[in-house]
């Protein structure tokens, strides 16, 4: 380490992490609702439609483990301004896209720099966020997130109401990319004046140095297959959220407007718990949001699975809904803050990679699982599917925690100064 660093003040790390994360999901927020329209304008078919909308995710979860060679090779914030500079480009494509082969193009370069850009703040912030703050910094990202994906569809509404054109948001997330990399170009490479914290990774198996990224999943291979399931299970069954509860309020027969608004109600939930969760993870330790977060969720599927057709089925789907949303909003950001817990002390970024490429697939395949379960079985059998695997994740992270990732360090409040 270059003599005469000193540790970054902890406003200064956030405003890095946080800005321009709230941005670039306003603009990813602007696009995602409007890609299967813009498809279908271009002559895609409703399945080739939804492919497309879906390459977003691909792009994300394929693009991880190159993401993380960037980001070891550049640092975080040169990392997360080349991914800005790339997301110009992709959204330019589908900007101008006139084919739907063109969209795709563009909107697998969008989701590869997601991915890019999203391993880099994550990696960022386990670098230089002090461990007793965290959790309480990585829940505080997720709902950074959060709130950034909540103005973006708003934006896009307003866009298309003033254009007529869906195609137009691409505009928005090219521009809020420009401004992420302006800010990124102003504010100071803190790289390059202070150390990294001490005591960085709560990981019981570290080794110094860096090593090809092949031999970080061989060497962590005990973690990635016990941890790094349990959170692949934890992103399965959120992602499931997304996709099950809708289909089940239109099956019941709910209005379309009903059932976006019962799950809106479950989005505010989720989003008011997500600096409770970090408080929780800091105080009690990360089995403390991740299990209940799990064994909440595994039951509310499960329950869910018996409930199509009893009396006041609407009812207890709105039940059901904010206890999800509740057992979420639990265990908000723990599966940021365990990949950081567990990433290697001097080099996060390749574990990061590995770690983030299950995670990322595991999400990306819920809407086939769900598409396949729902074709030759039921809607109800594929809610107890997730209810089981939820369990299964409660199992995981109970069993695990406790050996891999110990108690964090006594937490007290956030000194923004720095210590």
């Amino acid at each position: 380490m270059a003599a005469g660093k000193g540790e970054a003040p902890l406003s200064r790390v956030l405003t890095i992490a946080f800005l321009p994360t709230f941005i670039y999901s306003i603009g990813q927020g602007s696009i995602v609702p409007v890609i299967p329209a813009v498809a279908s304008s271009l002559g895609a078919d409703v399945a080739f439609a939804g492919f497309i909308a879906g390459s977003l995710l691909i792009g994300q979860a394929v693009g991880n483990l190159p993401a993380a060679s960037v980001v070891r090779k550049l640092g975080e914030q040169k990392a997360m301004m080349i991914a800005a500079l790339a997301t110009i480009i992709g959204a330019s494509i589908s900007f101008f896209a006139t084919s739907t082969w063109m969209l795709l193009a563009g909107i697998t370069i969008q989701g590869l720099m997601t991915a890019t850009f999203a391993l880099a703040r994550q990696s960022f912030l386990s670098t230089y966020v002090p461990l007793k703050y965290r959790a309480r910094a990585m829940s505080s990202l997720g709902g950074v997130f959060r709130s950034g994906m909540f103005v973006g569809p708003f934006l896009a509404a307003w866009l298309i109401s003033m254009t007529g054109d869906p195609q137009v948001n691409f505009l928005a997330f090219i521009t809020c990319s420009f401004l992420i990399f302006l800010v990124l170009l102003v504010l100071p490479d803190i790289e390059k004046y202070a150390k990294p914290n001490a005591r960085l990774s709560m990981a019981k198996e570290e080794k110094p140095g860096k090593e090809p990224m092949w031999r970080t999943f061989t060497r962590r291979r005990n973690v990635l297959l016990t941890l790094g399931v349990g959170a692949g299970s934890m992103m399965m069954v959120r992602s499931a959220r997304q996709v099950v509860l809708p289909l089940w309020g239109y099956a019941i027969g709910m209005d379309a407007g009903l059932v976006a608004v019962v799950i809106g109600i479950g989005g505010a939930i989720d989003f008011a718990l997500f600096f409770t969760s970090g408080w929780i993870m800091d105080k009690f330790g990360r089995g403390a949001s991740a299990v209940p977060a799990m064994a909440g969720m595994g039951l509310g599927f499960l329950v869910l699975a018996f409930l199509f057709g009893v009396p006041h089925v609407d009812l207890w789907f709105i039940v059901i809904t904010c206890w999800l949303a509740l057992s979420n909003g639990i265990g908000s950001g723990i599966v940021m803050t365990l990949g950081a817990d567990l990433a290697d002390q001097q080099d996060p970024a390749p574990f990061l990679g590995v770690w983030r490429t299950i995670t990322d697939s595991s999400g990306a395949l819920v809407p086939f699982i769900v598409s396949g379960l729902a074709a030759v079985a039921s809607l109800p059998v594929t809610a107890a599917v997730f209810g089981v695997i939820g369990f299964g994740g409660c199992f995981l992270f109970g069993r695990y925690i406790p050996k891999y990732v110990p108690k964090p360090p006594m937490t007290g409040p956030i000194e923004l100064g720095g210590e």
